[in-house]
């Protein structure tokens, strides 16, 4: 399975502030830093032109200006520190600062990519502390530069050194993380008719009595709990709870079992709305090309990034890889990727196609409802606000294709950055890098779902956007293998993908589903991946295996594809097998791949959209129950008994890795926003910080929350819009009781159609045995047809959504009985196939 590796090493390893000294112990190697006491000289000690130095009371010191703007706009340093690969090291230092100020404090490679060993920044402060970190070598390096960061501050500061010291043969560290209370659960809530489970961490091999507390100590359930021998991907012994009979909502909810209480939670309908919205609203503190409005999101308001302003040379004038062309592209906007100032194609494809069928789900899908606002800039329009979000990101997509149809991979910065460096202040040289068939295909795809979706709202754009995926499409087919390279990873992630077979029965998959066109679904009939089996346990649906999405658009879109019952079909089969995954696994979560790999939060919610995909195609509750189940582990029912989503949860994942939520390192920046997803564990431990702490860890125990950690706790756009789509899920399903389906049957029959036009005709049976009295029915149209003229109802049209009324005299439907009602319909270009679901006072029809 590919995922993008090779960020830059920066790695704050575990600090202690100290009164003293740090301990010595008997084996500790020689001192490595000359001149580390400054009794009497500075040398061989350095400084940038801007810093003086002085000796004053025995340690080193400078005046700092103000108006620097980045941290290393003033640095001290000393040079040809040598450290040997897997040694062992302690590194400490004493320092003040006048005011109070954080300094960056640095054991690096000497030259570009400076990859940082230790990053710390700690908060020094007037009185002085002294500072000691161990970290182990992972190179032979006979030349490292100690470094302390101390510019970026607006007004001046003294910053005064002494202590500096550097010893080998510290004993390693052993990290052993807080896992709290054995009892695992929920910590943001349970739905009130929904599924109530959590995992006790034990070493009893029989049952246990457990019971549930309200906020005020009373048990208000008990029972027993069901031994599950030893979890593989924990390496604990561990128990099942199941409380879900307990229906009564209410706040601070604990359970007790073995001598152990668990953290509180909640039990209430309206326990994802929040959740819903705020992993959508990440999108917006992501926005590349536009000043973030610190009104709209307080204490996340910064300058615009790349917009051509110094010290940034901008993305609105952007020059290739020297060598791959001669032309520049304005590339501004869209959604910077994750912790870094990179926009990368093929990870934008995946997130903003999630984030669209979000929207489109609430089209086709009985329990689906409208999504809210966003409060962005945009909101107050005419467009729903997750379409204006995705917008941003669309209208990026379109950018990077040049005219031939071929689609840039990717644009980032010429070099890797440190941490932390916010978006407007990044000085490197911004660059495109060669168009790929699988960045290429992603358009295709994305513009293909946008053209249908944008159509009522803004037909220019969304015929835009057909013509550029049309475009993409035939491009693609004359350069079927152009791949990107997997060593072009300076400066950014090299979402190298050997494979594009996917990517081309995606894209064809859209715009059969958009056009209705031959041509694509013969490719879509004729593609291995039509019929393969993509549900494996290890969740392998991401932004290199893309047939997925095009599987579960054809299922759950209407279209008219030959065999499309055998398409919804294999998304139950799916289903099913991701609901035994769950019954089986005593965290209760749809993924089991033996060890965890990068993003496998993503995955376990990706298995999860399948869950809620399958419950949306048939209805049955089974599926939507584990699709509930799922998000628990995420939210703290796993091994580290913490939530993975920052603001949720009483432990909450907060430092994720990027460089500007990055408060740890530097407190004038947030952390970040509520509703953010972390990576999660990763059995690769491919960073310094996981291979520092994480060593031999058991699957679920490889995460740590530390910003230096990025292959276990970076965000992602599209882990987000992973999060997003289930989120919003969960939340439809309000309190958790399940809606009975309608007692009618509609039968929805397309006469003709000409150039301009159609007339569809429409039969409401009532199959109950109550009369209905009244009615309202509703449906959506793909893409742009609006009503023309009807009658033997009330028609009315809200963008793509349309209503029709009862007249007086059909005012009631007996028992068996029938009304017809038809109209004539404008066309739109494209398909305009008969919805999937139409509703009847509000209760979906079979049709």
């Amino acid at each position: 399975m590919l995922r993008r590796i090779g960020i830059l090493a920066v790695a704050a390893l575990t600090a202690a502030c100290l009164t003293g000294a740090p301990p010595v112990t008997a084996d500790e190697g020689p001192e490595q830093i000359p001149n580390g006491t400054f009794d009497t000289t500075a040398d061989p000690w350095w400084h940038t032109s801007n810093l003086d130095f002085e000796l004053s009371g025995g340690r080193l010191c400078t005046n700092v200006p103000g108006g620097t703007v980045n941290p290393w706009d003033a640095i001290i340093g000393v040079n040809d520190i040598p450290l040997v690969k897997d040694e062992t090291y302690a590194f400490s230092f004493f320092a003040t600062a006048d005011p109070s100020k954080v300094a960056r404090a640095f054991v690096q490679l000497p030259t570009d990519p400076y990859t940082q060993y230790v990053a710390a920044a700690p908060e020094v402060s007037v009185s002085g502390n002294t500072y000691s970190y161990t970290f182990t070598s992972p190179v032979d390096l006979p030349n490292a530069q100690v470094v302390f960061q101390i510019g970026g501050s607006a007004t001046p500061w003294r910053f005064c050194v002494d202590n500096v010291s550097l010893k080998g043969g510290a004993p390693p560290e052993v990290y052993t993380p807080d896992t709290g209370p054995r009892v695992r659960v929920n910590q943001v809530a349970y739905l009130p008719k929904g599924p109530k489970n959590a995992t006790l961490v034990t070493g009893a091999t029989s049952a246990l009595p457990w019971q549930l507390k309200n906020s005020a100590g009373a048990v208000v359930a008990h029972g027993s709990t069901t031994p599950r021998g030893v979890d593989d991907s924990s390496g604990q012994n561990v128990h099942s709870i199941d409380f879900g009979s307990y229906v009564k909502a209410g706040t601070g909810y604990t359970l007790t079992a073995d001598g152990e209480t668990s953290r509180p939670f909640d039990i209430k309908p309206d326990a994802y709305a929040s959740l819903k919205l705020d992993a959508l609203k990440f999108y917006y503190t992501q926005r590349s090309g536009i000043a973030i409005d610190d009104a709209l999101r307080p204490g996340y308001g910064r300058p615009a990034g790349h917009v051509d302003v110094a010290p940034n040379q901008g993305d609105k004038n952007v020059p290739c890889q020297p060598g791959v062309c001669d032309y520049r592209l304005d590339v501004s906007g869209g959604w910077y990727d994750a912790g870094d100032h990179g926009k990368y194609v093929v990870n934008g494809g995946i997130s903003v196609a999630q984030i669209m069928s979000e929207f489109e789900r609430t089209k086709n899908a009985p329990t689906a409802k409208p999504i809210g606002s966003l409060n962005i800039p945009e909101s107050g329009d005419a467009v729903p606000d997750v379409l204006d979000e995705a917008r941003w990101e669309q209208e990026f997509l379109l950018k990077m294709q040049r005219p031939d149809g071929m689609v840039h991979h990717k644009i980032h910065d010429e070099n890797w950055t440190g941490l932390p460096l916010l978006p407007h202040l990044d000085p490197q040289k911004r660059e495109l890098h060669p168009v790929s068939t699988a960045a290429t295909l992603n358009l295709a795809a994305t513009a293909a779902q946008a053209a249908r979706i944008f159509a009522p709202y803004d037909a220019a754009f969304a015929a835009k956007n057909l013509a550029a995926a049309k475009k993409a499409w035939t491009a693609a087919k004359a350069n079927p293998n152009l791949l990107a390279s997997p060593s072009d990873g300076n400066g950014g992630g090299t979402y190298d993908d050997a494979k594009v077979s996917d990517e081309f029965y995606w894209a064809a998959a859209e715009l059969y589903i958009t056009t209705g066109e031959k041509e694509y679904k013969d490719f879509v009939l004729a593609s291995p991946h039509h019929t393969a089996d993509l549900w494996s346990k290890s969740g392998v649906f991401d932004w290199g295996n893309v047939a997925a999405l095009g599987r579960l658009d054809l299922a759950t879109v209407p279209n008219e594809l030959p065999g499309r019952a055998a398409v919804r079909q294999s998304v139950v089969d799916g289903a099913e097998r991701y609901l035994g995954v769950v019954k089986a696994h005593p965290y209760g979560l749809p993924f089991d791949p033996g060890n965890y790999f990068w993003g496998s939060n993503s995955a376990v919610l990706n298995n999860t959209v399948v869950l809620g995909a399958a419950y949306d195609i048939t209805g049955t509750v089974k599926y939507r129950d584990a699709a509930i189940e799922a998000i628990d582990y995420l939210l703290g029912r796993n091994a580290l008994n913490q939530s993975y989503v920052t603001g949720y949860g009483e432990v909450a994942s907060k430092n994720e890795h990027s460089r500007w939520y990055a408060h740890s390192l530097d407190t004038s920046l947030p952390n970040p926003p509520h509703g953010t997803l972390a990576g999660g564990p990763n059995s690769d431990i491919q960073d310094p910080v996981a291979q520092a702490k994480l060593k031999g860890c058991k699957p679920q125990f490889c995460y740590i929350d530390d910003i230096g950690s990025y292959a276990t706790n970076e965000e992602a756009i599209n882990w987000n819009s992973a999060l997003s789509w289930v989120s919003a899920f969960i939340a439809d399903q309000g309190d958790g009781t399940v809606k009975a389906p309608g007692a009618c049957k509609v039968t929805y029959t397309t006469h003709g159609s000409w150039p301009t036009g159609f007339t569809t005709q429409i039969t409401i049976e009532n199959t109950g045995t109550k009369a209905v009295d009244g009615w309202k029915l509703q449906w959506s149209f793909l893409g742009g047809q609006k009503i023309d003229h009807s009658w033997s109802a009330n028609f009315s049209q809200q963008a793509a959504t349309v209503t029709a009324e009862n007249e007086t005299w059909n005012k009631t439907i007996k028992p068996g009985q029938s009304v017809v009602i038809g109209y004539n319909g404008l066309g739109a270009p494209g398909a305009n196939p008969s919805p999937d679901l139409i509703t009847l006072n509000g209760a979906a029809c079979s049709t």
